[in-house]
């Protein structure tokens, strides 16, 4: 099924991931250029991040109700408004709500896909098969700002990032309209199934007659009984009927969301407070990535080997461990070694946790109507990394950037110890 349908299940992905990747790091550029400060452009580029989380719960319900396709497609269209709005914006509170339009579209982009793979993909490779879709994400953020600093030496002008995700987006939606549908297709082919099931039911004698002893009467009576049916439950009812799972395990996925996300952030504060220029941040930064990168699909075969654990324990230690050590480096002699160094060992733990958390959702997910309880389950990742950069602020304010990263670290100490608690109780083995 991936092998048949692989451009219309990862193109369109790849094709949103990349434009979104380049128009990220250039949000805060357009917020100041409307007249914005470091504080206010900061909220602007927020606002993505904002857009996702708010819209996890309506996607999981737009994508229940109206499919997968039908929600990728009327998704694309409001995100076309949203790059609109913000190439024309003539104040801070337009681009603001056009990004937030984009984070909306990009939740609910992602929710289809996850959804299509949980119901889809079996058991046995369905690690891999979500790796591979997180890694079209990363892909997207890490090749996005390459091809932005291509447009801006070409055209010199930020409004060329926003013009090339616009061409991104049509694209995306010729290929989600006019290209085949996977869902559409595998269920018509299962109903064929069903079919020949269905007319080959009639059992033969060895010598090739027709046995109709086992056929039922027909008595042309009422048929009295229940006859099973998929019930199709809302967003609020799946939340409360899959508590146990979403307090506990989903609360260990947030902590995970949140060591990420404070690794994209602390690393290029943390180089700038050693004193470091921006030139050599962005080096380490960008090794970093790509060693994330390489890594991705590493983690599914591990998860599909081995076992979801045997991925997201390293991940959460190494992530955990490293910036409990990483606080305690800032005023060595050496902090801009130790910095580089402990940049590689995040870079590798995030590297190994690629696709853990599309993973356990669908691991978790009920297989009849998943999409619910992904957006639930994605609400609750995407809080935990939408919290941290507030957590980090807060911290560093009050107390010290090595304070907010040792805690960062405790939290990723306490997430790997939750994981390896609920993860056995509530993921079914792979083998």
């Amino acid at each position: 099924m991936l092998g048949r349908f692989a451009p219309m299940i990862y193109g369109p992905t790849v094709l949103f991931a990349v434009g979104e990747g380049a128009v990220l790091p250039l949000l805060p550029v357009l917020a100041a250029r409307l007249g914005a400060d470091i504080a206010v452009a900061g909220l602007v580029a927020s606002a993505l991040v904002v857009g996702q989380l708010v819209g996890n719960l309506p996607a999981g319900w737009a994508v229940a109700r109206i499919g997968e396709r039908l929600s990728m497609a009327i998704a694309l269209g409001i995100a076309m408004l949203g790059v609109a709005g913000a190439l024309v914006a003539p104040n801070i509170g337009v681009l603001m709500a056009s990004v937030l339009l984009i984070g909306l579209c990009a939740a609910v982009f992602g929710l289809a896909r996850h959804s299509f793979m949980t119901t889809r993909v079996p058991l046995a490779y369905r690690a891999r098969a979500l790796s591979l879709l997180g890694g079209t994400f990363r892909l997207g953020m890490f090749v996005g700002p390459f091809i932005a600093a291509a447009l801006l030496a070409i055209f010199g002008t930020e409004d060329a990032t926003l013009w090339f995700f616009g061409i991104c987006l049509i694209g995306t939606a010729l290929l989600v309209l006019l290209g085949p549908d996977p869902e559409a297709r595998l269920a018509a082919e299962e109903a064929r199934g069903d079919e020949m099931d269905d007319s080959g039911a009639h059992a033969t004698e060895p010598g090739g007659v027709e046995r109709t002893d086992i056929e039922p009467e027909d008595t042309g009576e009422a048929v009295t009984g229940a006859i099973p049916t998929s019930e199709r439950i809302g967003v609020l009812r799946t939340m409360w009927h899959n508590r146990g799972v979403l307090v506990r395990l989903g609360l260990a996925a947030a902590s995970l969301s949140s060591v990420r996300s404070a690794r994209q952030l602390v690393l290029p504060l943390w180089g700038l407070s050693i004193g470091l220029d921006a030139s050599t941040i962005a080096l380490v930064v960008g090794i970093s990535g790509a060693i994330d990168f390489a890594l991705f699909y590493v983690s599914g075969q591990i998860m599909d080997r081995f076992g979801r654990l045997w991925a997201v324990l390293p991940s959460m230690v190494l992530m955990g461990g490293g910036f409990l050590a990483l606080s305690v480096t800032h005023d060595l002699d050496d902090a801009s070694m130790w910095f580089a160094a402990f940049a590689m060992v995040l870079s590798v733990g995030n590297g190994l946790s690629s696709g853990i958390l599309l993973t356990l959702g669908a691991d978790v997910a009920p297989k009849s109507n998943p999409a619910p309880f992904l957006g639930s389950w994605r609400t609750l990742t995407d809080a935990g990394g939408a919290v941290t950069p507030l957590l980090v602020s807060g911290v560093t304010a009050v107390w010290s950037i090595g304070g907010a990263v040792a805690l960062i670290g405790v939290i990723g100490v306490v997430g790997a110890a939750a994981f390896a608690r609920y993860v056995p109780r509530f993921v079914p083995r792979v083998r």
